[in-house]
């Protein structure tokens, strides 16, 4: 366990084991995403393939990449934040100090991304809830059904975001607390690995 063998308040132990169960999923997630990513992939190519060389028009399938690839996007979100690979404007950040930067971040997460997904979170609940009483299903004839599948993804989105954001928080709290070895280090790929 992360936490384990960590000296300290019982609370850096708390938050540290906290962060590596965080951090272990997103990672998982982001395992899941790369195969789905192959997966989207394959099915457009099937999609394009059977169109025009067999003459075969499958709207289902035609769907079936669209759910695959919204998926993606939605789901890779928390491994996305956890790696630093969404795009930031570093004029500043990349200048301070690392404790200065893990109290940007936790304080950046709690005042802009949890009033985010708050708003978000309840507008995506609203929108789930009409397409499952409703059991929403595609507007074309031969379409994908149970439409209420894919906008689960985005209560997925805002599940693996919420968790990311408590443990930049949590990180946050370990780096002010002296514990270094938990600054998250943005540098794209293989960022995780440094976890």
């Amino acid at each position: 366990m992360e936490g384990q063998g960590l000296p300290g308040p019982g609370w850096a132990r708390a938050a540290a084991t906290a962060v590596g169960a965080i951090d272990a999923i997103c990672r998982w997630t982001g395992y899941v995403v790369a195969w789905m990513t192959l997966g989207t992939v394959v099915l457009c190519f099937a999609t394009v393939y059977l169109r025009y060389a067999q003459g075969v028009g499958l709207i289902w399938l035609q769907e079936s990449y669209i759910w695959t690839h919204v998926a993606v996007i939605v789901l890779g979100a928390g491994y996305t934040m956890m790696a630093g690979g969404f795009v930031r404007v570093d004029v500043f950040y990349s200048r301070w100090s690392d404790r200065r930067r893990a109290f940007s971040d936790m304080v950046m997460t709690i005042l802009v991304l949890v009033p985010f997904l708050w708003v978000f979170g309840a507008g995506v609940w609203q929108f789930w809830t009409t397409s499952w009483a409703s059991d929403e299903g595609s507007l074309n004839p031969g379409g994908m059904g149970n439409y209420w599948i894919l906008k689960a993804a985005l209560l997925g989105f805002v599940a693996l975001v919420a968790l990311q954001g408590a443990a930049f928080v949590l990180r946050g709290l370990l780096v002010l607390g002296g514990h270094e070895r938990f600054v998250l280090r943005h540098v794209g790929h293989g960022a995780d690995q440094a976890l």
